[in-house]
């Protein structure tokens, strides 16, 4: 069955950086676009990056633009969302999530804290 798991999460200064990563299983990892998304505390959850199948092609909120970069591993079935420059309204569960057939996949999340 297909499955997400995030990690490298933690708690980071205003300022710092920290990269999060998401190992996959279950399906052809190599054929499918992942996302990062997040959800702060009473929010909704967005998304954040988004990386083709291939690592080619990149996408990003505003938000983030300039700031974060996601990138894959095939070989190893792993999609990465390395953030720099990180601010206090970074604060959130991560996710990475896939869509296969129509039907959404997602991980337990990991949680990014910056704060001094």
């Amino acid at each position: 069955q297909v499955q997400l798991v995030e990690s490298g999460g933690g708690l980071v200064q205003p300022g710092g950086s920290l990269r999060i990563s998401c190992a996959a299983s279950g399906f052809t990892f190599s054929n499918y676009p992942m996302s990062w998304y997040r959800q702060a505390l009473g929010k909704e959850r967005e998304e954040v990056a988004r990386v083709s199948s291939t690592g080619a092609i990149t996408q990003y909120d505003d938000s983030v633009s300039g700031r974060f970069t996601v990138s894959r591993d095939n070989a190893k079935n792993t999609v990465f969302l390395q953030m720099n420059s990180l601010k206090p309204e970074d604060t959130a569960r991560y996710y990475c999530a896939t869509t296969i057939t129509d039907s959404k996949y997602w991980g337990q999340g990991t949680q990014v804290t910056v704060s001094s």
